[in-house]
């Protein structure tokens, strides 16, 4: 606790997102701060006995790190991202697969719509945001309604001249132009939609001005009321324009962005992970620098130390200094990836915002926890060096495999590798398998398919000289249970010709783990050791990927079975029905005049549903 508490003198006075761990460094709690120093502080405080949840947390605090960020939006977006991604054990509001709402300008269509929604999809659409406060979103889309008459409706407009539309009452009461009638030019209608864009995508405050002009006069007329209302509506709409990283919903490419800060005789690089539009993790690592070699040396080494062994490489790099060799590193990193991978070194914009960004908290993290990071890597080295003696190995294992089954009663079975490398994990050599060759819950054929599959391709890469995650091979393999799963397992490597280390980790009758199986005998394992916590701290990872991965799949499976098994239902009539009834229940409810009126359906494929839901006659 003296460590924490002089490590809390050092937090930063700036927004940022932290993350609490155990004992066992699993992450238990992620929060947001408007102030790291102050917010965090808090925990160890009298807030940290204000519940019992609380309490509890605070009482397994056993370390922290933090992200700093630009503004308080930005630490909500990424909070929100950390916890869907990590599923701490203290977290439970922000759990679900709720997202935060976006700002959609529907610009593919003839007189675009604004509205609200929680999903981005490739559509040819404009996305702005995510923005964590839903009232500032609504105040703000109600407040273009009130300046711009824009329409709201789901018709389509696409030959409006030919086939004009009795139009609705926000048409006669002004809130809408009619576009509907067919008498409104295209150019006067997206003057209006080009202001939103403008707004939305830039730092023009042309909307916020005319806002404020239309305050003060209500203000001067005394009515303040009205001014106190347009006030509120300049806060959301300020709201919505606090600069945001963390997330580009605009974004279709995954990047990786690297940047390093240099200590004394050692480098400390961050690199994090942007991943469908948002930055979903990062990881650090610590580099002896004895003979301070140049940033450019630095980068190019780390490059192709990081990336041999990778799963996945992003199409783009984004790093802080050219490293040596740019062109040669590319052309490999393309035909690992089998497409173009580019190394971009930002001058201005984004991208280097975000360059910044990394870069500051890799300088934030050597200059305060440098020594924290040497001694937790002495640690883990004692650590495994324990392990090595414990089982009589005649090396120590620096790369370690870990394996993991999750079903429910044998649905959606799936396996889990979670890689660790010189005793911390890394996340980039993960792999996730879904179980298609055993039926039923059979642990050990799973374990057996996740085995033969991840080291059949390993050999066969080997074989051809190509470096990935698969190729290289572990120092010791760790299987999820006793002398059953390791003989399956066994069995696999034998086949294969493959002499590796593997144990099996047994739990006792509470699911903890009690000894390892090594050579068909148990070892048993001080529950206050740096082995068991080294090996507790794998297999808990182990699992945790695994239940995450099934509980996706489950999620979709739920969601697909509804729709996706009906006659003449394709992709696009799916996506048709959800955004007209908005919900399966109403699609269920719907009459058969009711579906046909859902854009691309026709009598046969409303029938189809009907038919599905309901059975019997077709309704008519």
């Amino acid at each position: 606790m003296l460590d924490l508490r002089e490590r809390l003198d050092k937090l930063p006075d700036k927004p940022g997102v932290y993350i609490m761990k155990n004992e066992l460094d699993e992450i238990i709690y992620v929060g947001k701060a408007k102030s790291l120093r102050k917010r965090v502080r808090q925990y160890f405080g009298s807030y940290g006995k204000s519940s019992k949840k609380v309490a509890s947390m605070v009482s397994k605090i056993h370390d922290f790190e933090y992200i700093i960020v630009e503004n308080e939006v930005e630490s909500l977006v990424l909070e929100s991202n950390l916890i869907k991604d990590n599923l701490p054990k203290y977290n439970i509001l922000l759990r679900d697969d709720k997202q935060y709402p976006y700002i959609k300008v529907k610009v593919n269509e003839r007189f675009p719509r604004v509205m609200k929604t929680r999903r981005v999809a490739k559509d040819g659409a404009k996305y702005f945001g995510p923005y964590p406060d839903v009232f500032a979103v609504n105040g703000s889309i109600e407040t273009f309604e009130r300046i711009y008459p824009l329409r709201t409706c789901n018709l389509n407009l696409e030959n409006v001249e030919e086939k004009p539309f009795r139009p609705c009452l926000n048409y006669y009461i002004g809130k809408c132009l009619g576009p509907c009638t067919g008498e409104v030019k295209d150019e006067d209608y997206n003057l209006m939609v080009d202001e939103v864009l403008s707004f939305l995508s830039s730092s023009n405050s042309k909307l916020v001005d005319k806002l404020h002009e239309k305050m003060m006069d209500y203000s001067r007329n005394l009515d303040y009321e009205n001014a106190a209302d347009i006030r509120d509506r300049i806060k959301n709409l300020e709201y919505l324009k606090e600069r945001q990283l963390i997330s580009d919903p605009e974004a279709n490419d995954d990047k990786d962005i690297i940047a390093l800060a240099k200590g004394i005789d050692e480098v400390l690089i961050q690199i994090f992970f942007f991943r469908n539009g948002k930055i979903i993790g990062r990881e650090h690592y610590m580099i002896r620098d004895y003979y301070n070699d140049s940033y450019e040396e630095i980068f190019s080494s780390f490059i192709k130390q990081f990336y041999i062994g990778a799963s996945y490489i992003p199409k783009e790099i984004i790093i802080e200094e050219k490293p040596l060799d740019i062109k040669l590193l590319e052309d490999w990193l393309t035909e690992k990836r089998g497409n173009k991978v580019n190394i971009v070194v930002p001058i201005k914009g984004n991208k280097k915002e975000l360059v910044r960004m990394v870069k500051r908290n890799a300088l934030d993290m050597i200059e305060k926890y440098g020594d924290k990071f040497k001694k937790r890597a002495e640690t883990n080295k004692k650590a495994l060096e324990d392990i090595k003696d414990l089982l009589g190995l005649s090396e120590t294992p620096r790369r370690i495999e870990a394996y993991d089954i999750s079903n429910i009663s044998g649905v959606e079975s799936v396996g889990s590798m979670v890689v660790f490398e010189d005793g911390d994990s890394k996340k980039s050599d993960y792999r996730k398998f879904r179980i298609k060759s055993v039926v039923g819950p059979d642990d050990y054929s799973s374990l057996k398919e996740v085995i033969e599959r991840r080291f059949t391709r390993g050999v066969e890469e080997k074989k051809t000289s190509k470096s990935s995650s698969f190729s290289n091979f572990p120092d010791l393999i760790m299987m999820d249970g006793g002398k059953g799963q390791v003989n399956a397992a066994k069995e696999i490597l034998d086949k294969l010709n493959l002499n590796l280390e593997i144990c099996g980790l047994v739990k006792d009758d509470f699911h903890k783990t009690r000894g390892i199986i090594y050579n068909n005998e148990e070892f048993k394992i001080d529950l206050n050791s740096r082995a068991y916590k080294m090996i507790f701290k794998i297999q808990e990872e182990a699992h945790r990927f695994a239940i995450n991965y099934h509980r996706n799949l489950r999620t979709n499976t739920m969601f697909k079975s509804e729709l996706d098994d009906i006659k003449l239902i394709g992709p696009k009539r799916k996506e048709n029905l959800l955004k007209h009834f908005r919900s399966i229940d109403k699609i269920k409810n719907a009459s058969l005049e009711e579906l046909m009126e859902v854009e691309s359906m026709n009598e046969a494929s409303a029938n189809s549903i009907y038919q599905h839901f309901r059975g019997g006659n077709n309704g008519r």
